[in-house]
């Protein structure tokens, strides 16, 4: 994909991942936009061919894989498993924010669902460590998934409205390994 203009294949992007997710945005909305936001600049004329034209030479370069897997359904189960599922919603939350990292182009969807129930439940007061010791995961790879949560809410210093306060983060952080 290297010999192909990115201000091409950038648009070409994010018109096949919303017909992956099913949220389809149609091509010549997004050729209107490109121009509408670039105006007069050469660079950016594409018509609605050279999108759809795109989209084919990405679908050839992903041999047409386009299966994505969430982090929510392993999430839904796993709560369910573990009897706490009075904690959906606040790991709902955070799995909703790790969409705002690389977490789920470098883990499984299944150890960031863990992670986010680790922090769900240190947050909420729910000791699931026995559960956490029969699932045999490996929890050195769930804390390290958990720390890049948290200093990504510490980094940004989330607004309490939206997310997690400072206050809440620091005895999440506390209870996690010192970074080496």
């Amino acid at each position: 994909m290297t010999e192909y203009d990115p201000r091409l294949v950038a648009p070409a992007c994010l018109y096949l991942a919303s017909k992956v997710e099913e949220s389809t945005v149609q091509a010549r909305l997004l050729v209107f936009y490109i121009k509408k936001m670039c105006g007069s600049d050469d660079k950016y004329r594409f018509e609605i061919k050279d999108i759809l034209e795109m989209e084919m030479k990405l679908l050839e370069a992903l041999d047409y894989y386009l299966v994505v897997y969430h982090p929510y359904r392993p999430l839904l189960q796993l709560l369910q498993d573990a009897g706490i599922t009075d904690l959906t919603q606040f790991a709902w939350g955070l799995v909703n924010d790790t969409y705002k990292m690389d977490l789920i182009l470098i883990y499984p969807p299944y150890m960031i669902a863990l992670a986010c129930i680790y922090i769900a439940s240190v947050l909420k007061d729910k000791d699931t460590t026995s559960w956490f010791e029969e699932l045999r995961v490996d929890m050195n790879i769930v804390k390290s998934i958990s720390m890049v949560i948290l200093d990504f809410y510490d980094t940004y210093k989330i607004d309490p409205q939206r997310g997690l306060p400072e206050d809440k983060i620091i005895p999440v952080m506390n209870k996690l390994p010192s970074k080496v």
